[in-house]
């Protein structure tokens, strides 16, 4: 038994320490054993405030932390802490990652192109068609379609993604030891075999009503864009729509009747310009700018530029990278706004990068 895992497990369930927090942690001290061996005066110094302090230092829970190892083994289940490379690396560029999260399936979890499909859990039949036809069409671009499980327009995505040979992916609200509802077990295990499932949390945590945001934010980070299908305009849905516009994701929402409560939520995200209408699976792909398949010659590209120094440093990070977050991309290069997004713009017109959606750079 890994005591640098009990100690990952144990850093999510000590009192006053978030997501944000516990990510600050792992940036100053690296792992979690470092965390829990460092003595006060060096948790001070690494910027935290006394109440934090003196949990890290109160915590003694270890054998709940324990428990949770044990039921990950038998279960054949993978911990994924943030520092390593399998982590879904769009979460990174999002302000509140889970530093760990517990997955079982067999996914790659930072596929090429990820989608999240969310809505009502009373859905109407027109919301469930248009689900379907969406999935139906996207079925020949080996698209990933993430959603939360939950009844209706999730449960619809996930068993339709299946039905058409699409991996899926199902972010649940509780420990990976129950699923919930309970109706969508069947599901669940036929997606572990084309998809998967994942939590970040412990494996007998409940699905309590404040779990559910928590999990609407790993929905919309970890996915390109998200369709919005049908919603009350205080769904849960709105939550993760409000979330992904939060990070910078692309929102797309289905419009509907005005007199249609369950299509409220989705008409007022295109009318407030947080999400593009979304019209049919073409105009989704072109805005996504994924039916473009011109490929560029890569090295006769920067054999025909001659680039400067900063566009030099850029080149050098996205070989090593293949893409990154504008944030993270100047945080490596070192270099101010002005000069990244000058030496940016001159690469992406002479096709050495591309721009993605979400601020997102890829090297060509």
């Amino acid at each position: 038994m890994s005591s640098e895992l009990i100690y990952r497990i144990a850093l999510t369930m000590v009192n006053n320490i978030g997501s944000v927090t516990a990510k600050k942690l792992i940036d100053h001290f690296y792992t979690a054993t470092a965390i829990f061996k460092a003595n006060k005066k060096e948790l001070y110094e690494s910027g935290m405030p006394k109440d934090v302090v003196e949990s890290i230092k109160d915590f003694k829970d270890f054998s709940k932390a324990e428990k949770n190892v044990e039921f990950i083994e038998q279960n054949n289940i993978e911990p994924i802490f943030i520092t390593e490379k399998n982590y879904p690396q769009r979460l990174l560029n999002c302000f509140d990652p889970p530093v760990l999260l517990y997955y079982k399936g067999n996914a790659d979890l930072n596929h090429q192109r990820i989608v999240s499909i969310v809505g009502t859990r009373n859905n109407t039949n027109y919301g469930k068609k248009i689900t379907e036809d969406i999935i139906a069409s996207l079925a020949s671009q080996n698209i990933i379609i993430v959603s939360g499980l939950a009844y209706g327009i999730d449960t619809i995505a996930h068993k339709t993604a299946l039905d058409k040979g699409l991996q899926t992916i199902g972010v649940l609200a509780n420990g990976l030891k129950t699923i919930y509802p309970a109706q969508n077990k069947k599901l669940s295990d036929t997606m572990r075999t084309q998809g998967g499932i994942l939590s970040e949390l412990p494996h007998d945590a409940a699905p309590d009503r404040f779990n559910f945001p928590r999990r609407n934010r790993i929905v919309a980070g970890m996915a390109d864009a998200i369709i919005v299908i049908e919603t009350s305009k205080k769904g849960g849905s709105m939550i993760t729509a409000e979330i992904a516009n939060s990070y910078s994701r692309e929102i797309f929402a289905i419009p509907g009747r005005v007199d249609d409560s369950k299509s409220e939520g989705c008409n007022y995200l295109i009318q407030s310009n947080k999400a593009q209408i979304f019209t049919d699976v073409e105009q989704f792909l072109f805005a996504m700018n994924w039916n473009n398949s011109k490929q560029y010659p890569k090295q006769q590209q920067i054999l025909f530029h001659d680039p400067s120094l900063a566009e030099q440093k850029i080149i050098d990070i996205l070989r090593m990278q293949g893409s990154l977050h504008i944030d993270e991309l100047q945080s490596k290069s070192k270099l101010n706004a002005s000069e990244l997004s000058g030496a940016l713009l001159s690469l992406e017109l002479a096709g050495i990068v591309e721009v993605l959606p979400g601020k997102i750079y890829k090297f060509n």
